[in-house]
């Protein structure tokens, strides 16, 4: 076991066999539909999250308060290893950083170093498994949260939604209404900066959404290979549209897909792809 843990919540959208490999310890986020709480990527999936979504009269609200998921994690380590490293996604879009300092409170003989993110979905993962992986080869904790810093830094996170009128109802983005009405019905395209949610384009197609998150791509990255995380909302076809698409015009290290976790479908809708990346 390594001496330094790595932390991180639901929203890096690891998927369970990555945080196994790695040994990250993910807290899952919360859920509540219909006076019922589900902890997210646990007691609700994607896939059935997505297909209720489409059809229930009734939305799900989600809640970051989840300092017994945290506390649980950071009494299991106590004795275990030197410290904790906790990567979370940004304070602007979860009270999950708030979660875990109070967690950290009740366990205050055992180093733990938080980090708030300032992006979330699997721009937060690839700095979760960054320093996981720094922690297996010994690093100590300086090290461990030097290099999860130093891929939030370069990571990038955009998005193409079917609508804004998810985000607008949860507060995530804050627009005048005409604006909303005007981006109801196209494929508004956002980007994660300094840990807030803001609208970039309006594409009219899938086609055209998949196009310009390519060409945000290409103008973000550098000549060197590239770590893409391709994501989709029960878009399974259009995620590997833009898989096949971006291994064409890209020289990738590695690009993996997953679904879109249920505590961020909950604000953006089904329908959603999005791409995260990082120069070497």
């Amino acid at each position: 076991m390594p001496r330094i843990a790595v932390v991180t919540d639901s929203s890096a959208m690891l998927p369970s066999d990555i945080a196994r490999k790695y040994g990250i310890y993910v807290a899952p986020l919360h859920l509540i539909w219909d006076s019922k709480t589900y902890r997210d990527g646990i007691d609700i999936q994607p896939d059935d999250f997505f297909k209720r979504m489409r059809r229930s009269p009734t939305l799900p609200t989600t809640s970051g308060a989840i300092q017994a998921e945290f506390f649980e994690i950071f009494q299991s380590l106590r004795g275990k290893v030197d410290g904790v490293a906790v990567f979370l996604v940004s304070s602007d879009l979860s009270a999950a950083c708030n979660s875990a300092r109070i967690a950290a409170e009740l366990v205050p003989d055992l180093r733990i170093e938080m980090v708030d993110s300032r992006t979330a979905t699997i721009g937060l993962g690839f700095a979760a498994v960054a320093a996981a992986k720094a922690a297996i080869a010994g690093s100590d904790m300086d090290e461990v949260v030097r290099i999860g810093k130093s891929i939030l830094k370069k990571v990038k996170v955009y998005v193409a939604v079917d609508t804004l009128d998810y985000l607008q109802r949860g507060g995530r983005v804050s627009l005048p209404a005409a604006m909303v009405a005007k981006f109801l019905h196209v494929k508004p395209l956002l980007a994660l900066r300094d840990g807030k949610a803001v609208p970039l384009a309006r594409p009219m197609t899938s086609a055209a959404a998949r196009k310009r998150l390519l060409r945000y791509m290409r103008q973000d990255s550098k000549d060197s290979p590239l770590h893409v995380g391709i994501m989709h909302a029960d878009a399974p076809d259009e995620a590997e549209a833009l898989r096949s698409e971006t291994e064409a015009q890209f020289r990738c290290a590695e690009v993996v897909v997953g679904s879109f976790t249920p505590i961020m479908g909950a604000h953006t809708g089904p329908g959603l792809i999005g791409i995260a990346f990082y120069n070497e």
